[in-house]
């Protein structure tokens, strides 16, 4: 029985089948813990980062709507809440987007300064997220995620630089527009009492302008203005300067009766040329501004014209649209920001300024004296609009 039993152990000892199979009883359990938490340390970094961006393009959404005055307070938290669940849709239950929408929190902070406003928005969420079988053993059934994302935007204060030319139409088409109520040999002998000629129009909306940016900037630090008024060539043209004296006195002194064709080449290649940044940034515009500590400066062209270009001929020019089209393209690859009011313009003139705009929220086609007002006090508005960003 001795040796019977001392051939049975050491036969046990050296039979690798035997250990092996003892190995893989006890590090089975091991090895399916270890995999369950890769798969789920995967699986929660990839939910944690869908949520972030959730949450993130929750906080702009939410700056951006503030600053555009398209929500208050109580309709911001309404939208980021509605935005996160939204997005989380994509790839959860109904009843999990719910959850995370129960779970979403928009914070939302106004600070007034002067006529300016700044908003600051915190949306913070969180989920469970469910763990693989594998990783129950160790760390229960789900796991707990929480993001948090900060925005801000502001609206009426110019936080950093503007460096604006107005561009207008003084050509002889602007000096229409009046209701005639009596006319003898083609001679108009009394106008309807309140109406406008469009030059007259004109005049009230760069007053619109000017009294925006004169709020978003009442110490006259931070925006610069210059306007060129402009018919088959320049016409006159008040210089860069800060804030909006000189240019409120330009306009104001243009005649109310121009005359001459429309050619807004020269303008557009003058304004460029007096607004855009070097590469060294000792231009005129980045010296000026860096005596009040405007870093980030803001170049930007508004051109406004009624009509199509056709310099003095009475017809449209395809040469001279072209070369509109070219100084454009120019001005926005040097940096500059275009603006455009195709005011009761012809369908060449919308498609000519349609394309110089830098974005079709630059572009503007008033059709009434009231928009062109509207118009121009809502590039005001948008020229010294502080920029949404997170803030994370």
């Amino acid at each position: 029985m001795g040796n019977l039993e001392k051939n049975l152990n050491r036969g046990f000892c050296v039979d690798r089948n035997g250990n092996f199979g003892m190995m893989t009883a006890i590090l089975l359990p091991v090895l399916i813990g270890v995999a369950g938490l890769a798969m789920d340390t995967l699986n929660l970094s990839l939910s944690q980062t869908q949520l972030q961006q959730a949450a993130d393009g929750a906080a702009l959404a939410v700056s951006s709507a503030l600053a555009d005055g398209t929500a208050d307070a109580t309709t911001g938290q309404t939208l980021g809440k509605n935005f996160v669940s939204g997005q989380v849709a994509n790839y959860m239950t109904t009843s999990e987007a719910a959850a995370v929408k129960s779970a979403t929190n928009v914070s939302i902070t106004t600070t007034t300064s002067g006529t300016g406003k700044t908003f600051a928005v915190v949306v913070s969420s969180s989920a469970a997220v469910a763990l693989s079988p594998f990783s129950s053993f160790i760390g229960g059934s789900t796991r707990t995620i929480t993001v948090a994302s900060n925005a801000a935007s502001g609206i009426g204060t110019a936080r950093n630089g503007v460096s604006m030319e107005v561009l207008l139409d003084e050509s002889g088409s602007m000096a229409e527009g009046k209701e005639c109520i009596l006319m003898l040999l083609g001679i108009c002998l009394s106008y309807k009492p309140g109406s406008m000629s469009k030059i007259e129009a004109l005049k009230k909306a760069a007053t619109a302008l000017f009294d925006s940016l004169d709020k978003a900037d009442p110490t006259f630090k931070h925006v610069r203005t210059g306007t060129i008024s402009y018919a088959n060539g320049i016409k006159g043209q008040s210089a860069m300067n800060w804030g909006t004296a000189d240019s409120r006195a330009y306009v104001n002194a243009m005649p109310l009766n121009p005359t001459g064709g429309t050619d807004a080449t020269a303008a557009v290649t003058t304004a460029d040329k007096a607004i855009r940044r070097n590469i060294y940034g000792t231009d005129a515009e980045s010296v000026a501004h860096a005596k009040y500590q405007n870093t980030a400066v803001e170049r930007i062209i508004v051109l406004m014209t009624d009509g199509q270009m056709e310099g003095n001929t009475g017809n449209w020019s395809a040469s001279l649209d072209q070369s509109v089209r070219d100084a454009c393209k120019a001005a926005k690859d040097g940096g500059i920001k275009i603006f455009t009011v195709a005011f009761m313009a012809p369908d060449k003139g919308k498609s000519l300024l349609q394309y110089c705009a830098s974005s079709s929220a630059n572009y503007y086609e008033p059709t009434t004296m009231d928009a062109l007002i509207a118009s121009f006090a809502d590039i005001g508005q948008k020229a010294t609009k502080v920029p949404t960003r997170l803030t994370n």
